[in-house]
């Protein structure tokens, strides 16, 4: 079931009991999630109550609430697999099922299409472009359906040039009109130098991918320690308040909340900034795969045309992104451990 390409990694929404994603998530007081029916079917069948990922033990068995958070990411998650799922893979300019426009009874499967003629052919009624001299300089393609998209809308004339000045399709007529005077080359030259760009293209979205790679790894780590400390805080905090009047009993629970609510608020921050990087990730390794398989194509229009999209810039610096958390309450517990003392 997990992927690379998920947005989201799949086993940190896999309850360890069913194996599956989470339903109804709940936190045990050691920080591991499982599905509420499954860990109380685990419980219910053992004398012992404890977490089936740590083994430490619980007295009295405790009472768990939804976890809000994971169940809202986990719903997400499941959202994601299923849009994933009913996405097709980018393809390359569509060539199938085109048909040749000469013959008369049974059509055949059209070979190739000619951008002078503006006709698609089979591979009999091709036969006069490679014997014909006239014929011979016609452009010829892998079958296209929409012919007419090649002509200019104004001149319907062939749009056999590139105005690098408007990054637009041209016929010749236009370089009297509205593209006067403007950065005009031949279809075919522009789609060289777009060529040229390629390996390039190619290689800073790899870069930019395997940064925000490294930043995921970055941030998960920050989470990891995040939730060290806070377990940590938490143990001391609780040491602290062992004799205490009612009154420190309820500070306890307050400090407790609180070193929660801040974690809580960084992991939330965490996971945004983790969804919006494999999102990232996502969207260059796809672009990336496009560009590999556009270069494929005979199609020179479909490449130009395409290549402004793929390779426009992702605008976000996340060099200076990072999650931290202040969770250190110690001149708090001093002052409490004195008040004990006196």
């Amino acid at each position: 079931m997990a992927t690379a390409s998920r947005l989201l990694s799949e086993e940190k929404f896999l309850c360890s009991v069913c194996l599956d994603v989470f339903t109804e998530p709940v936190s045990t007081p050691c920080g591991h999630n499982f599905c509420r029916p499954c860990i109380h079917k685990y419980w219910d069948s053992s004398d012992v109550c404890q977490c089936p990922l740590c083994n430490r033990t619980f007295s009295p068995r405790p009472e768990l609430h939804v976890n809000t958070v994971m169940s809202e990411l986990a719903a997400e998650f499941k959202t994601q697999v299923q849009v994933k799922a009913s996405t097709p893979e980018p393809q390359l300019p569509e060539t199938e099922d085109v048909l040749c426009d000469i013959c008369s009874e049974i059509k055949e499967k059209a070979v190739k299409s000619c951008l002078m003629c503006l006709v698609s052919f089979c591979k009999v009624h091709l036969e006069p472009h490679h014997r014909v001299a006239g014929l011979k300089s016609h452009t010829l393609l892998d079958p296209v359906k929409n012919l007419d998209d090649r002509m200019c809308k104004t001149h319907n004339k062939i749009t056999e040039l590139y105005c690098r000045t408007d990054q637009v399709c041209v016929c010749v007529l236009c370089l009297k009109t509205d593209h006067k005077g403007h950065n005009v080359v031949s279809l075919e030259e522009e789609y060289e130098a777009v060529m040229a760009k390629k390996d390039e293209t190619i290689a800073n979205l790899q870069k930019m991918s395997q940064s925000r790679s490294e930043k995921i790894v970055e941030i998960e780590t920050s989470v990891d320690v995040g939730q060290k400390e806070a377990e940590k805080e938490k143990d001391a905090s609780v040491q602290v308040f062992t004799d205490p009047i009612h009154s420190i009993q309820r500070s306890q629970a307050e400090l407790v909340a609180v070193i929660d609510e801040r974690y809580r608020a960084t992991k939330l921050k965490a996971e945004g900034f983790l969804t919006e990087l494999k999102t990232e990730i996502s969207e260059l390794e796809s672009r990336r795969n496009q560009l590999d398989q556009l270069s494929q194509s005979e199609d020179h229009l479909h490449f130009v045309q395409s290549f402004q999209t793929l390779c426009s810039p992702v605008n976000k610096d996340w060099s200076n992104t990072g999650v931290h958390s202040d969770l250190c309450f110690e001149t708090l517990r001093g002052a409490v451990t004195r008040l004990k003392e006196s």
